[in-house]
């Protein structure tokens, strides 16, 4: 079977090299010209833990290709991935651009025997649109959607072991194509779902924003816990072991970001206005998250006592989640830039080294190891929850700093333990003496 997926971005690269592991002939897609030249070098654009691996792994056993011609790579395909981006516009809603370029461009050459499966995550309704899209262009051809569930970090074992397949359909013919796709899956009894189109497109996005606002939940509980005196550490343990509630999502922190769930949540709210529908709990964990990364602002400079201007402050992780480079909505591009405004001398420290994180910021200095990072600083921030920074000698680590604060949003650390090492220790949900 030979698969095209058309995008080489998280979802459509990850998805390119691990169906090419389940042994399929794929050849990935991308208009970016230099993109694809380095994809053929065995360039990674994307920090993935593992991904480098299996992409030469597949591309030197002759299963794996990557072009620019979507047109010839859709002449022959068996079955067409569509995992192209769908960002937000500045309304809240999602942006349809790429899917409908892509489907334009596949048009007039995609094989009419094939299935086409969008993978993009869309608002409902788009996928019989890109039917109606082909049809008023003489082109008939089965279409179904196909939502991905990849956390960036484990998007590979996410692809190869998930916790369900959706897979929406109209046809017979779709359906076994699609059957023959996730195949190798089976052996692992994972359950594959199959259902309406409009089903599997909104599961996506229900799926997204109830983690949202299990995220949201659980710092509004921190809130109340750093007035109350409770602990969310302990909290969340308690609520986690509740199995109607699982203990997913239920780390108090700085809030979500990344590439998903801003945009799907803005995105869920707003189609369904269009359908006359309100979702209250969808647009206050919305209002929620975003007033989050003013909080931690507000958090930071109390516990420096309102005085950063000359300081030296260390940050530890500045992408969105650790085992990633993505700074789509992070919330360090908030709360870093508004202590520069503050005046502070900004050291930053990420494993990932990310390109889009130095774009992302002006006048701080970037550091090769957290040591570089923390000599002499005034205060230490731990703002991603990187490995590497749960396992630091922290008497060591004071040693290096001038100020003995540390602040940690991640809550990695019991405060009897930073304390003993002779930090002033400030973390998220617990009482800071």
């Amino acid at each position: 079977m030979k698969i095209t997926v058309i995008g080489t971005g998280y979802v459509g690269l990850v998805s390119g090299v691990c169906f090419a592991e389940f042994g399929f002939n794929v050849t990935c897609v991308d208009n970016n010209l230099a993109k694809v030249e380095a994809l053929n070098r065995g360039e990674v654009p994307i920090y993935e833990p593992g991904l480098d691996k299996l992409m030469a792994k597949n591309t030197q056993a002759g299963r794996l290709s990557f072009t620019s011609d979507i047109a010839k790579s859709v002449k022959d395909a068996d079955i067409v991935f569509i995992a192209v981006g769908t960002p937000s516009k500045a309304d809240g809603s999602a942006d349809l651009s790429y899917v409908f370029q892509a489907v334009d461009d596949l048009s007039a050459t995609i094989n009419r025997d094939a299935v086409l499966v969008v993978k993009s995550t869309v608002p409902v309704g788009t996928t019989k649109s890109v039917k109606k899209f082909l049809a008023d262009k003489g082109v008939d051809i089965d279409v179904a959607f196909n939502p991905e569930f990849l956390k960036e970090g484990a998007a590979i074992d996410d692809f190869m072991h998930p916790d369900r397949v959706i897979l929406g359909v109209e046809t017979k013919k779709a359906k076994k194509i699609l059957e023959q796709v996730y195949r190798p899956l089976y052996v692992f009894n994972i359950p594959i779902v199959f259902t309406g189109l409009e089903t599997a497109e909104l599961s996506k996005y229900a799926s997204n924003a109830f983690l949202a606002m299990k995220v949201t939940f659980i710092n509004e509980v921190a809130n109340l816990c750093e007035a109350c005196g409770a602990d969310v550490n302990d909290v969340a343990l308690v609520m986690g072991l509740d199995k109607r509630i699982g203990d997913k999502f239920l780390q108090a922190g700085p809030g979500y970001g990344g590439s998903c769930f801003p945009k799907d949540t803005s995105a869920l709210a707003d189609f369904a206005d269009d359908f006359g529908v309100k979702m209250p709990l969808v647009s206050e964990t919305i209002n929620s998250n975003n007033l989050r990364r003013e909080k931690m602002v507000a958090k930071i400079l109390a516990a420096c006592e309102h005085k950063v201007a000359g300081k030296n402050i260390a940050v530890l992780g500045v992408t969105f989640k650790a085992n990633t480079d993505d700074m789509r909505d992070s919330p360090s591009i908030e709360i870093v830039n508004e202590l520069i405004n503050e005046g502070a001398n900004i050291n930053i420290y990420d494993p990932s080294f990310s390109t889009q994180a130095k774009r992302m910021f002006n006048n701080v200095a970037w550091k090769e190891s957290v040591n570089d990072a923390c000599e002499g600083a005034d205060t230490v921030i731990i703002l991603t929850d990187w490995p590497e920074f749960k396992a630091l000698n922290l008497k060591e680590l004071r040693s290096k700093t001038n100020g003995g604060l540390l602040i940690d949003l991640r809550n990695i650390y019991p405060v009897k333990e930073a304390e003993a090492a002779g930090f002033r220790y400030c973390s998220v949900g617990r009482a800071f003496n």
